[in-house]
């Protein structure tokens, strides 16, 4: 007897389970259901959503095998774009990194973009220069760990923590600067031309060309007066100069250099095309004034013949 009552209380017991569980399932809103249908269907697929992925990777592994060329190189390699021939040229061009402490950290986070496009430049050149970035250290080197951990990977750069003068002799060094009155003609493939890594809103006017003066190297501006007019002052932006020496390196005209770097903003235009168009005016306004002395004229004679 106490047997079939442990079985009758177990019956009741699981009877009682099930209840509360069909209970449970009542309770549950549709939308619950529905949930709960879904996710039991996804783990009931897991391993299937498994074997999917493998047979995928094969088959993929299989398609590139086929695609390969004779030589063993794949077919997605072959297509690659080839690059352009490259001559690299002895120039030096470095970037003069010492001026940290002048600038407010959102400055040198435009001067560390501006030297990361002079890298991509340099590197896509078809006669790329030897590209040093010298004093790197303070907030630049704080920056460029932040925002682009890549750049010790970089190639073709030369980066040093030391002053530009304690990695060139100084006889080599050639600072370009816009204050400088001398004018630079062409580019001297002995010498180290050096860019003032400053992003200062001219808040430090004159500063680079001071610099230079106290170290007693050579010094010289771009020859942008001989060649353009500009809305704003001949001060450019670093990979700009850069930009431009690499443009004239591949196209041998300063003129075309400019032009083919300069942004629009600046409002660049070319002397010869300024003459012109002041010609074009200045003849405009003598057809004018004939045409209003002739109309002029011709008033008189009415008049006299009146």
């Amino acid at each position: 007897m106490a047997d079939d009552g442990g079985k009758e209380a177990g019956g009741r017991q699981e009877e009682d389970s099930s209840n509360q569980k069909d209970g449970e399932a009542s309770a549950l809103s549709k939308r619950q259901r529905k949930k709960l249908l879904k996710q039991q269907k996804w783990e009931e697929e897991r391993d299937l959503r498994k074997q999917r992925r493998k047979e995928r990777k094969l088959q993929h592994r299989q398609e590139r095998q086929n695609q390969q060329d004779p030589e063993g190189r794949d077919g997605q390699s072959s297509r690659k774009r080839p690059r352009r021939d490259v001559t690299p040229s002895s120039l030096r061009l470095l970037v003069d990194c010492s001026f940290d402490d002048l600038m407010l950290n959102k400055d040198v986070r435009k001067l560390h973009k501006q030297i990361q496009r002079c890298y991509a430049e340099n590197r896509r050149a078809s006669r790329p220069v030897q590209f040093y970035l010298t004093s790197l250290g303070g907030q630049l080197r704080q920056s460029m760990d932040e925002k682009d951990r890549g750049w010790v990977n970089w190639k073709d750069i030369f980066i040093r923590t030391e002053h530009y003068s304690d990695v060139v002799a100084k006889e080599e060094l050639v600072y370009l600067t816009s204050d400088s009155p001398n004018v630079l003609q062409e580019l001297d493939q002995r010498k180290a031309y050096v860019i003032g890594g400053l992003v200062d809103h001219n808040h430090h006017k004159g500063i680079t060309f001071e610099r230079a003066k106290e170290l007693g190297i050579e010094h010289a501006q771009l020859p942008l007066g001989s060649f353009v007019r500009m809305n704003s002052r001949k001060v450019l932006a670093v990979n700009h100069v850069f930009e431009i020496i690499l443009a004239f390196l591949e196209k041998g005209s300063w003129q075309d250099a400019f032009f083919s770097v300069l942004p629009q903003r600046k409002g660049a235009v070319a002397l010869h095309q300024e003459g012109a168009q002041e010609n074009q005016e200045q003849d405009s306004g003598s057809d004018s004034q004939t045409a209003e002395r002739s109309e002029a004229g011709s008033a008189g004679r009415l008049d006299a013949d009146s």
